[in-house]
């Protein structure tokens, strides 16, 4: 396995796809070359960083995280690994099925090329969802431009007419998110009997924003999970610490590729914590946190702080460097549709301000809501919680010193 080939390739099908397709379309290669060489390595990048976000991060708002449990997690990584390989396969058929009508040439390995680089910005951008708030933008951006890497390839490897391109992407792309509907159904299904039996025999993790846990099991739940997580930290522990550091390694870089070839030291905790101001208007600071967790090759520094009052306002106001996925977050920021939607007790939009990617939302009925704003293409901050309105929020984040952040936009950014 050549880690380093797979990422000079990630790193060319994203950044330069009008001079990589054809390259790509010359290749001599074989299903079996295709699928070992490069779709089962980068196709799992987005498994496990889900698996990190339900099982290790956890899930929640308003200071309650919601994780999935160990074994829970495992069966949801096997299922979704293979139905996504398996989608691979059959729109691959699909591909090479109508590739005469649109005149194309069939070629079953050429049409399995032309599904494996164009999803390729879906699989690195994936990876993102164990950012806070910026996933699901992230994930929106890498799917157009998977679009796009599909419309620019079908004429270099399935040697359809230029002109003929855009049809056979459109249609491809309907089958395509018709497929990847039943791959999600069919994981839904599997996760919510996994969750409702989990809940059921208490074995749901759920922690508090005061950091303290409770963990209730069944009889025999706990043991095997326990047994599962006990042999999970011996199977790391049996592997050479030389090739784990090597993998690592390889996984950045493979990120770093879609921003060019560069990595990302982030913010000190210490930095990232000196923006959360002591207290917001009436609302005194409460508790304040900080964390620097890697995983997929990225660095994340993240703060936290809560403040309340005795008028029942609560306010999570939380700066995140996102140091490693600066790139993924600067194509989400370019990418990422203006939207705005409408109900009857609130609002959702999002919309760019000065440069930057702003989300919002409001509920009228909980009188809650999340303001978030991208600085710098690299540092997020988001206020959530009850408040007065959305303009209270807003001034959560206004305390924050946003010209000061975006000037650090290039610290410890270099050239790998």
């Amino acid at each position: 396995m050549d880690f380093g080939k797979i990422i000079e390739r990630v790193k060319a099908i994203l950044t330069t796809p009008k001079t990589e397709w054809p390259v790509v379309a010359a290749e001599p290669d074989t299903v079996r070359g295709l699928y070992t060489g490069y779709i089962a390595i980068v196709a799992v990048l987005p498994v496990i960083a889900h698996f990190i976000k339900n099982s290790l991060i956890g899930t929640g708002a308003f200071g309650i995280t919601v994780r999935m449990p160990i074994g829970m997690g495992i069966v949801a990584v096997v299922v979704q690994y293979v139905l996504a390989l398996v989608v691979v396969y059959l729109l691959a058929l699909i591909i090479n099925a109508l590739a005469p009508t649109f005149g194309g040439q069939k070629d079953q390995v050429q049409a399995l090329k032309t599904v494996a680089y164009s999803w390729t910005a879906g699989w690195v951008a994936g990876i993102a969802v164990i950012l806070p708030w910026l996933g699901w933008l992230i994930a929106i951006a890498g799917a157009i431009y998977g679009i796009y890497l599909l419309y620019l390839g079908l004429p270099e490897t399935m040697k359809c007419p230029p002109d003929k391109a855009g049809g056979y992407t459109a249609v491809t792309v309907i089958i395509a998110i018709v497929l990847s509907w039943i791959l999600y159904l069919i994981i839904a299904s599997v996760i919510g009997t996994a969750v409702l039996t989990g809940a059921a025999m208490g074995g749901m993790h759920i922690t508090g924003s005061n950091g303290e846990s409770v963990v209730v099991d069944g009889n025999g739940t706990l043991a095997k999970l326990a047994a599962m997580s006990a042999a999970s930290k011996q199977l790391n522990a049996a592997q050479p610490s030389s090739a784990a550091a090597a993998q690592q390694l390889a996984m950045g870089k493979m990120v770093g590729a879609i921003a060019g070839g560069t990595s990302v030291e982030p913010l000190s905790l210490d930095q990232v914590k000196g923006f959360l101001p002591d207290s917001l208007g009436d609302l005194k600071r409460t508790s304040v946190s900080a964390q620097r967790s890697g995983a997929m090759g990225m660095q994340v520094a993240d703060a936290t702080a809560q403040y309340s009052d005795s008028n029942g306002h609560d306010i999570t106001l939380e700066v995140t460097d996102t140091g490693g996925a600066k790139g993924l977050v600067a194509m989400a920021s370019a990418m990422a549709p203006e939207e705005e939607k409408q109900t009857d007790h609130g609002y959702e939009k999002t919309h760019t301000e000065s440069g930057r990617l702003i989300h919002e939302a409001w509920d009228t009925q909980s009188k809650s809501g999340e303001f978030s704003v991208i600085v710098g293409q690299r540092f997020t901050v988001k206020a959530t919680g009850t408040a007065d309105g959305i303009d209270q929020l807003k001034q959560a984040v206004s305390s924050v010193d946003l010209a000061k952040l975006e000037s650090m936009k290039d610290q410890g950014v270099t050239k790998n």
